[in-house]
């Protein structure tokens, strides 16, 4: 069942709230388009969507809360209703989602293990997401191991 309103809406803004710094933490913020690990053109916080042009610092900001808002976390919601009531699985969950892409999030262990009811278990999943381009990529996994802790908290 999905949340609707503003309590869904005041819910979503808290996940989003939760997940935005964890994001830009690990993403970084750069104002010029630059190539990704695996080569694909990159703006702002890890936005590979938009334009490939200069963007300020509050643009880049607002870009990332815009589409948290109507991408990310509505595609996690929808891979996994029972996060709804979830805040810290939720939040890690969308940063998981940023960085991967939907359809990733959508197949993964973690939403197979998560939709069983099993919320530890789609925890320690998200360390199996540590490649780019077929390597192991360390800060991948120091990436997931903080998304992990996130996760992990209050169950």
């Amino acid at each position: 069942m999905a949340l609707s309103g503003a309590v869904g809406s005041a819910f979503v803004g808290l996940a989003i709230l939760i997940a935005a710094p964890v994001i830009e933490r690990w993403e970084g913020t750069r104002t010029d388009p630059y190539r990704d690990i695996v080569g694909v053109w990159t703006v702002c916080t890890g936005e590979t969507r938009v334009a490939m042009r200069r963007y300020t610092p509050a643009e880049c900001k607002a870009m990332l809360d815009r589409t948290l808002a109507a991408d990310w976390a509505p595609a996690v919601l929808r891979a996994v209703p029972g996060l709804q009531d979830r805040p810290y699985q939720f939040a890690a969950a969308i940063s998981l989602t940023y960085n991967i892409g939907e359809s990733a999030f959508a197949r993964s262990s973690v939403v197979r293990r998560f939709n069983a009811g099993d919320w530890r278990g789609g925890c320690d999943a998200f360390l199996f997401w540590v490649n780019a381009g077929g390597k192991r990529v360390q800060g991948l996994v120091r990436r997931r191991e903080a998304e992990r802790r996130l996760c992990l908290t209050n169950l």
